[in-house]
């Protein structure tokens, strides 16, 4: 009989792990990866998109940017995924902070090309969509925009105001138009009379 040793993860192994799972720039496909769960580890995002790990912020970007590139959600969860190892993590919001955004025309069409915080780019459309959830007490609104595999963008403040001098109206909503989309922000009638 054979004694398995139990393994506590931490972030230097999960660093590695990822380190060795990249190819160039590329993103490891962490899709494709299902291992065993292997506990909690105390490491957070914070709505302004700072990563802690102990209750510590991480100060290297390359390292945020490393374990961003081996996050996966799985319902509500988070999980830094290996292929050999998954840990939770807390998320209070959305894992990404979108900090900028093109505007550019393809095709006749407006063009929205947004940036996150780690380097991560999407272009809104049918495949990277906007919602917007707007607070059920005060109608504060929270614009989010799809990066990949489930995982969100909050769109910042001055990126959301800069959003709006862009907006129309479509079918009474107030919203923004992207590769041909339409995404609602506002009914036009809350804009008016507000």
């Amino acid at each position: 009989m054979s004694v398995q040793k139990v393994v506590t993860p931490t972030a230097d192994g999960l660093a590695a792990a990822a380190k060795a799972a990249q190819s160039g720039r590329k993103l490891p496909p962490v899709h494709l990866w299902n291992p065993p769960f292997c506990g909690d580890l105390d490491m957070r995002i914070a709505r302004d998109g700072t990563w802690f790990y102990l209750g510590t912020p991480i100060g290297r970007f390359e390292l945020v940017r490393l374990f961003s590139s081996i996050l996966k959600r799985e319902g509500e969860k988070y999980f830094l995924v290996t292929p050999v190892e998954k840990v939770g993590i807390t998320v209070e919001d959305a894992p990404f902070v979108a900090v900028d955004f093109e505007v550019s025309e393809q095709e006749d069409a407006q063009v929205l090309t947004f940036t996150t915080h780690v380097g991560d780019q999407a272009v809104a459309g049918a495949d990277h969509p906007i919602r917007v959830v707007r607070d059920p007490e005060t109608g504060e609104p929270a614009p989010y925009i799809l990066i990949r595999s489930d995982l969100e963008a909050l769109i910042d403040r001055k990126s959301f105001y800069r959003l709006v001098e862009l907006g129309s109206h479509q079918d009474g909503w107030f919203g923004l138009w992207s590769a041909g989309v339409f995404f609602k922000i506002i009914p036009s009638e809350e804009l008016e009379t507000g």
